[in-house]
């Protein structure tokens, strides 16, 4: 669709009716007013970040006199409120930054408080998005940062009181999931769950921006479920997109309804977009990767006015609100993350400017008549432009962007200092105060000011020079990219395949990521994906283009190499079944194959001195419950797998797809899940909706007492050879319902 005549041209109208000023020197930016043009030195950058370490404990310090353990400060006079569950919130937001500054005796303090004196079986509704990225979030980080002695910041005392505390938390959360859609209610009552009064409309941003944090509890608890409500979230969203793959900001979480079509990166989604690169960056999972890709070249072709944004109408992308929100201004930040630059220095200029025209951005900023939107004058401390320009500054190092975060100490300290802390502003062009200082003045908008100057004067801290890569929540916390919680190494790499000097590389078969099949089922799931055990010779490769799979990370990557596997040619392997069953040979490249870890070993062990015979597999041992399938064809899987398996009352079939295939939309397929009695593992129990050319299957002959005991991992490769992914299944030790019965 082509941009429609006013999205064309507001660019051009913008500039006629403003007096602006160009910057010659940075690629003709547009400013409203010039920025500063005095550098900011090697010795202020250290001053700067002195002060703004003051900064944090002048308000730190005035919540603890003044406002603990309710939530929030009211800085004026020196109170404290309870705003959002009466937990001691801003507390809880400040433990990471605690960290960060080195202070251990009041982290400790601050840990050892909460251990004992924080219960959330309390009668309390509050919202799903904003406990989950404030106090779940900050618990999780800082449990993260307490329990490992590699962040510096171990507490010897620690036992795990944060985590105990975020697990319970969770779980009181998770009755807000129940919902046709998988959209969660925006509001849960703690003790009760959720109100039978209680809205069905909730935001974009409040159901899309949850994937970071209970995604990083499934890997701690080794429970899927809060991973896999979150995921089916995203998932409800995404499904109900325009076709212009846009999504609105508010829906009906139990028809799928949108209740408002504006589409925009401001209020009420922009942390939609924000939970898809991160989730991906953080835990490897690539269906977040390619919803990020559409979502992101949908909102660059729609919503981008270079170097501003507006929000549109969803179906017809007609402008609708020529409006710059104070929360569009993390974009640049995300772009930086996502590799896109250039718009992202544009866009941070300009967004810039407003704040220089004013001390402060304004909640909303008219882009047709260049002045304060009536009714969006405030400045409630956000930290959305702060951020932004950290992250600029790390990935150019150009000294503009200390000049900006100088401006911003000064804006704070002579605009919004109050006695006890920080006060929002409730008009900008006036610099009125109120008395209310939100928890996130402590976990972001100091904290990225911190960074910046602290990274300009040589850095000191765990982020920097800490054992991890972390990821920022949108809420400002940290969470590391262990190999216990993320499927990546790097972020050009899956599976064990990474970019090193332009050259690919395999990691070696003696790390410490192979799984056992005796282990425990804790132990099992916080390994990574182990490397598939086939033959490595290079006969049995099938290298193809990513096809811009993962664009612009590691875009040389053959399929085989991104994803740390190899292939067996399907003309020459015997197609053998071990089951009840004999199949014919499959001579194309349509052809699945499903072997066990062992058998593949076995296989590789009976034929080590016998390379000409190495793609044969033997079978697996007649003990092991575990046995080599047969071979499908992708293109009658496609057309109803139910059909293809027979029936057996001893048999149990399931199947658990952990990856995907290019070019394949799973958001729109009909999931169907068969819980275990003893836990929360989803198995998908029917076949015939699934639109891919392969999968893994596995049969399991349940001992008589019907237990299921964890077995080795199976490794399947499917589909043709430009369509390829492998697939990793696991079992754990459950009861199981058979799914013939829900068939």
């Amino acid at each position: 669709m082509e941009k429609t005549w006013n999205q064309r041209c507001l660019p051009m109208l913008l500039l006629l009716l403003a007096i602006l000023s160009a910057d010659t020197n940075h690629n003709n930016i547009i400013f409203l007013r010039q920025t500063a043009a005095d550098g900011v030195t090697p010795e202020e950058a250290t001053h700067l970040r002195d002060e703004v370490r003051e900064m944090f404990y002048h308000a730190f310090n005035g919540y603890m006199e003044h406002a603990f353990p309710l939530d929030e400060l009211k800085p004026l006079s020196c109170g404290g409120e309870d705003s959002l569950g009466g937990y001691a919130l801003t507390l809880i937001d400040s433990l990471d930054m605690l960290a960060l500054l080195g202070d251990r005796e009041r982290f400790t303090s601050s840990v050892d408080w909460i251990g004992k004196n924080l219960r959330f079986d309390i009668n309390k509704t509050v919202s799903v998005f904003e406990t989950t990225i404030r106090v779940l979030g900050g618990l999780l980080s800082a449990h993260l940062i307490a329990s490992d002695y590699a962040t510096g910041m171990r507490i010897p005392s620690y036992d795990n009181q944060l985590f105990d505390l975020a697990e319970d938390l969770a779980r009181r959360m998770l009755p807000a999931f129940d919902t046709p859609t998988g959209i969660p209610f925006g509001s849960v009552n703690l003790l009760y769950g959720v109100d039978e009064q209680e809205s069905r409309i909730t935001s974009t941003a409040g159901g899309g921006t949850l994937t970071l944090e209970f995604g990083m509890l499934s890997r701690l608890t080794n429970d899927p479920i809060f991973e896999q409500v979150t995921k089916n979230a995203v998932r409800g969203l995404w499904a109900r997109r325009s076709k212009l793959n846009l999504v609105g900001a508010h829906i009906n979480v139990f028809t799928g309804e949108w209740t408002q079509k504006d589409a925009g990166i401001g209020t009420s989604i922009d942390s939609f977009y924000e939970y898809l690169l991160k989730a991906y960056l953080l835990f490897g999972d690539e269906e977040y990767l390619f919803i990020f890709q559409e979502a992101y070249a949908a909102a660059m072709h729609y919503l981008y006015n270079d170097p501003w944004y507006v929000e549109v109408n969803m179906d017809s992308a007609a402008i609708v609100w020529p409006l710059f929100n104070s929360l569009q201004a993390f974009w640049p930040g995300l772009q930086v993350l996502a590799g896109d630059i250039d718009p992202a220095i544009r866009t941070h200029a300009a967004f810039f400017s407003v704040w220089k025209r004013y001390g402060f951005t304004p909640e909303g900023f008219n882009l047709a008549t260049l002045t304060v939107q009536q009714g969006q004058k405030s400045y409630p401390l956000r930290p959305e432009l702060i951020e932004s320009t950290y992250w600029l500054y790390k990935a150019t190092r150009d000294p503009r962007y200390l000049d900006v975060g100088r401006d911003m100490v000064v804006s704070l300290q002579y605009g919004a200092r109050c006695p006890c802390g920080y006060c929002h502003i409730v008009d900008v062009e006036f610099h009125n105060k109120e008395d209310h200082m939100e928890s996130f003045f402590l976990a972001e908008t100091v904290k990225y000011l911190w960074l910046l100057f602290d990274l300009a004067s040589g850095p000191d801290n765990l982020v920097e020079n800490g054992p991890y890569k972390y990821i920022f929540s949108t809420e400002g916390h940290l969470l590391p990219a262990t190999p216990q919680i993320s499927l990546i190494r790097e972020h050009c790499s899956y599976l064990g395949a990474y970019c090193k000097g332009g050259s690919i590389e395999q990691e070696s078969r003696k790390s410490d990521i192979s799984i056992h099949p005796q282990e425990n089922n804790a132990s099992a799931l916080s390994g990574s994906w182990v490397h598939s055990s086939y033959p490595s010779d290079s006969s049995f490769l099938k290298s193809t283009s990513t096809s811009g799979l993962m664009k612009g990370l590691c875009p040389g990557l053959t399929h085989g190499q991104k994803y740390g596997i190899s292939y067996l040619d399907a003309t020459s392997t015997v197609q053998e079944d071990h089951s009840t069953h004999q199949r014919e040979n499959v001579a194309d490249s349509h052809s699945l194959l499903v072997v066990s870890q062992q058998s593949a070993d076995n296989s590789l062990s009976n034929n080590k001195n016998n390379d000409h015979d190495r793609n044969a597999l033997s079978p697996p041992p007649p003990t092991s419950l575990l046995s080599i399938l047969w071979y499908f064809n992708a293109t009658a899987y496609a057309h109803g797998l139910l059909d293809e398996i027979p029936e057996s009352n001893s048999s149990l079939w399931t199947v658990l797809i952990m990856g995907l295939l290019k070019d394949v939309n799973l958001i729109e397929c009909g999931y169907q899940y068969d819980r275990c009695h003893s836990s929360h593992v989803g198995f998908i129990t029917r076949f015939n909706w699934l639109k891919i050319s392969g999968a893994a299957l596995f049969k399991i002959e349940p001992d008589n007492s019907g237990n299921i005991v964890l077995l080795s991992d199976i490794h399947a490769v499917a589909g043709r050879s430009d369509h390829v992914a492998e697939l990793r299944v696991m079992i754990w030790e459950n009861q199981i319902r058979k799914h013939r019965s829900s068939s």
